[in-house]
């Protein structure tokens, strides 16, 4: 795994719910960067070592993602609350001995960050969310454009085994068939890359886990975001999204941003979905410009 990440440090970091899987590397201030689904921190390998130049990275797995660990979920869905992946990913900056940090994330790790937004304030110093819009502001929105489009919300949402067991039948064929739909196809994603999501997410446990996140992002985190309607992210966010995704055709991604953070600003970029490894170099670019 190392190979992707030269130079950085791969360490494994228990905290209150979850054993965390990270690689560390760079100097300077730090940058939390959290990946999406069905990915690990793997999505980083072509952005992380340019960032490193300037600042120290720590790229983690999330909570039942990649080699982190994986609890089995709890009725109410709580141990895969936004609430309680963000808090993993606190204790893991705060072990590392970073009390404040800026925070990149991409598809469901983007909705960990505004969590953790929310939640710990005193501990981002800017956000950078890549290709999503508010969980509540998506699901109020829902059509049958969208539904189409990101079918896999509402059928990992089912209640377990049904969705582990038709996933568990042939795991690389869904998440091949699940990433390769989008703009741009297989072939923006390195071969090892792909083969370390596939070896991932082919344990029968990161398929429960996964669908607990979805479970969770449809009960519980709705019932939290619902009861912070009121507060905003007070500081800054940056904004990407891909021009050929659903969040351009479906979304106003700069006005739903700014009704809930006070500062935003942002752009699409030329690509779909996987802004890290389909435009590492232009995302680099915006998050140096922003960071700095």
């Amino acid at each position: 795994m190392n190979a992707f990440f030269p130079g950085f440090e791969r360490k494994q970091i228990q905290v209150s719910g979850a054993s965390i899987n990270l690689v560390q590397g760079g100097e300077g201030q730090a940058v939390l960067l959290l990946h999406g689904y069905p990915q690990t921190h793997a999505i980083w390998h072509k952005l992380a070592p340019r960032l490193a130049k300037r600042y120290t990275v720590v790229a983690t797995d999330l909570r039942g993602y990649g080699d982190s660990s994986k609890p089995a979920g709890l009725p109410d869905h709580s141990n895969y609350a936004k609430r309680a992946m963000a808090l993993d990913q606190v204790e893991v900056m705060q072990a590392l001995g970073h009390q404040a940090f800026h925070l990149v994330g991409h598809d469901r790790g983007a909705r960990v960050a505004h969590r953790l937004a929310l939640d710990h304030p005193q501990r981002v110093k800017k956000l950078a969310v890549l290709d999503i819009c508010p969980t509540r502001t998506m699901y109020e929105r829902t059509d049958r454009v969208f539904a189409k489009a990101y079918f896999h919300w509402f059928f990992l949402i089912q209640p377990a085994p049904f969705p582990e067991t038709l996933i568990g039948a042939d795991p690389e064929f869904f998440i091949k068939f699940l990433m390769g739909r989008r703009y741009g196809g297989l072939q923006v994603f390195a071969p090892e890359a792909m083969a370390e999501y596939v070896r991932c997410f082919s344990n029968p446990a990161a398929i429960h886990a996964t669908c607990e996140d979805y479970r969770a992002a449809e009960s519980i985190d709705l019932e939290h975001d619902a009861a912070d309607a009121a507060k905003t992210i007070d500081c800054p966010v940056l904004a990407l999204w891909g021009r050929h995704g659903v969040i351009e055709q479906q979304f106003d991604c700069l006005a739903d941003w700014r009704a809930v953070a006070r500062n935003v600003r942002g752009e699409a970029i030329d690509c779909g979905h996987y802004l890290p490894e389909e435009q590492p170099g232009e995302v680099a670019r915006q998050l140096e410009s922003f960071l700095a």
